[in-house]
């Protein structure tokens, strides 16, 4: 194996918003960059990330991340005094930015970070344009989804 390789490449999920598929039906989703601190992508690296409360706010033409808590390790912060529930400003293209405040303004529509993970050694958040769920809708995505494992029970045993 090539350790120099090895060592530069990310790849993977580094954390996942399960909360945000449960609460929300996602319509689409986007690739956004992020700005990160140096100690913030060390946090990243060891999986120090809370995404569960964080939501996506547009303002001034710029998409920002807040509520995600990113917890800074004791090593990195000697010198500095960490912010772990700092907003992080988002990267996407003009025409997306556009047309996500153009669909955020219609009724009931946000945006959720669904998760983040590594790309070409760059951290990416896949955010998505989501409408709210009642609790009913909630009650029947459970169904569905033991249905769903109930029918690969039954299918299992039959093979067998």
């Amino acid at each position: 194996m090539n350790k120099k390789k090895d060592k530069g490449s990310h790849t993977g999920t580094i954390a996942l918003n399960k909360k945000a598929r449960h609460d929300y039906f996602i319509e689409e989703r986007y690739e956004a960059g992020m700005v990160l601190l140096g100690w913030e992508v060390k946090s990243l690296r060891e999986g120090r990330v809370n995404l569960t409360d964080a939501y996506v706010l547009l303002k001034d033409g710029e998409a920002w991340l807040l509520g995600s808590h990113i917890t800074a390790l004791s090593t990195v912060s000697t010198h500095i005094v960490p912010e772990n529930t700092r907003t992080r400003k988002l990267l996407l293209k003009n025409n997306e930015l556009s047309k996500l405040f153009r669909e955020v303004q219609q009724k009931g529509y946000t945006l959720v970070p669904l998760s983040l993970y590594w790309k070409n050694n760059r951290v990416k958040c896949e955010i998505g344009l989501a409408k709210g769920k009642q609790s009913h809708d909630k009650r029947e995505t459970e169904r569905e989804r033991e249905w769903n494992k109930e029918k690969a029970r039954v299918m299992k045993n039959k093979l067998r």
